[in-house]
């Protein structure tokens, strides 16, 4: 679809609906913006562009007579598809598109999609990494923070961009087609939104949808979802694994990670690493296996993996306080990431946990605790739900707080020398705080005071 001349509906006026307005701009669409906060001002929207950017501002419910006017509509990936004006829209046969297709279509070069439940940001940042190290003109989008749309127009042939891509921005793909996508397991999560696990990971299986056996998938064996999403792929499956050897993949072979595809490399030793934990291993792995995809050779990918450091709020380690390591993992936003952090504790341990009801469910992450998670301090929406799970499991060393705050001061009250303190929810941090990035932010601001 050219967009000169089209009008073209943005809904939302946050990072991604301000950057589909910018690149839209560029294609001389004609754009309506759309909100539904009817308390947000003009002014406050205006100030988010540059004077030459010219769009009409519609605050609230989108009307009839406007709607007969739209020829495409763009959402932001916090708008569900299942709303009325959306569905409306649907109905009528208006083309649905959210940021990352708007980008593949405006924008050039090769593309790397990396979804799935946990591990997303640390893989995109480490392929990000290893591309940048081998290629020349590398962006890293999408959510991992930066808008792929604000990238678009910056790209050129040779371009290689690497996209963080949740469930919520595939809902809304259509062309869309890396040469390289990765799902990196599909574990419960966002199921307010998606309802059952079915409609989950068809959503995420949408990123390899347009790839045919000229481009790469990169899947983790170990996934049982997976399995069965690969019987109906068209992409070329290249299978990584932390528990088997594998006739053509990436895998763990003692403490070692091998590749084999046609011929067999060692990558390195895991303790060559800078990542902890097992997780972190197959996020190396999931990354190394697309580097692999997009040709870089094995000396590079492997002096990329070995000086990779965390990224922020991902086990993040803040401070040491009287002998007391605190770890910031304010990504851990479901039980499965909640689970891997702890999982890469190897001290006694105080979990800060709860925060917004995804509907998630807490048996497994309260039974990961075992012996080594010695005491549970909780705040948020789900602090009930989640010390009634504990309270069956017969786990009863729980502390409800009211803030972040409250929590930091009494994992240093309960902490003893040799102890961890770990930030790693389990839950979204929607209600409390702007983001994950906020919330661990904070964590880290209130220990360093301590």
């Amino acid at each position: 679809m050219g967009l000169s001349g089209k009008t073209v509906l943005v809904v939302g006026t946050g990072i991604s609906g301000i950057a589909a307005v910018n690149l839209l701009a560029t294609q001389s669409a004609n754009i309506i913006l759309l909100d539904g906060n009817t308390e947000l001002s003009p002014e406050t929207v205006a100030a988010k562009f540059s004077e030459d950017i010219h769009y009409d501002l519609i605050l609230g419910d989108l009307p009839d007579q406007v709607m007969d006017r739209i020829d495409l509509a763009v959402l932001s990936p916090g708008v569900p598809t299942d709303l009325p004006f959306v569905v409306r829209m649907q109905e009528a046969g208006i083309p649905i598109w959210g940021e990352i297709e708007l980008a593949y279509v405006c924008g050039k070069g090769k593309v790397v999609a990396i979804t799935g439940t946990n591990g997303k940001t640390t893989t995109t940042a480490l392929t990000g990494e290893i591309m940048k190290a081998y290629y020349d003109s590398v962006f890293v989008v999408g959510n991992i923070g930066l808008p792929y749309t604000q990238y678009a127009m910056q790209m050129c042939d040779d371009t290689v961009t690497v996209a963080e891509v949740s469930s919520f921005q595939l809902e809304t793909i259509h062309k869309f087609c890396p040469q390289v996508s990765a799902i990196l397991n599909i574990t419960p999560d966002h199921l307010n939104r998606h309802h059952t696990m079915e409609c989950y990971t068809e959503t995420k299986a949408r990123v390899a949808m347009n790839q045919t056996k000229e481009q790469m998938c990169v899947l983790n064996y170990e996934d049982e979802r997976l399995q069965q999403v690969a019987k109906n792929m068209s992409a070329d499956v290249f299978w990584f694994s932390s528990a088997r050897e594998l006739e053509r993949g990436i895998f763990l072979r003692g403490e070692e990670i091998v590749c084999r595809d046609g011929e067999e490399i060692t990558l390195c030793n895991i303790h060559d690493l800078k990542l902890l934990g097992m997780h972190n291993y197959e996020n190396v792995m999931a990354a190394a296996a697309i580097a692999h995809g997009m040709n870089v050779p094995w000396d590079v990918i492997r002096k990329v993996v070995c000086e990779f450091q965390a990224v922020p709020h991902r086990i993040e380690f803040v401070k040491e306080v009287n002998g007391v390591k605190y770890y910031n993992d304010s990504k851990g936003t479901n039980p499965d990431a909640a689970i891997k952090a702890v999982e890469a504790m190897v001290r006694p341990t105080i979990v800060i946990g709860g925060g917004y009801d995804k509907e998630s469910v807490y048996d497994e992450w309260i039974a990961s605790f075992g012996t080594k998670v010695k005491s549970l301090v909780l705040l948020g929406q789900t602090a009930d739900k989640i010390a009634e799970v504990a309270a069956k499991a017969g786990f009863t060393a729980v502390t409800k707080v009211d803030s972040l705050e409250e929590a930091v001061a009494e994992c240093a009250r309960q902490a003893q020398d040799g102890d961890a303190v770990l930030l790693s929810p389990a839950c979204a941090s929607w209600g409390m705080f702007k983001n994950f990035e906020e919330r661990g932010d904070l964590f880290k601001e209130y220990v360093k005071k301590l």
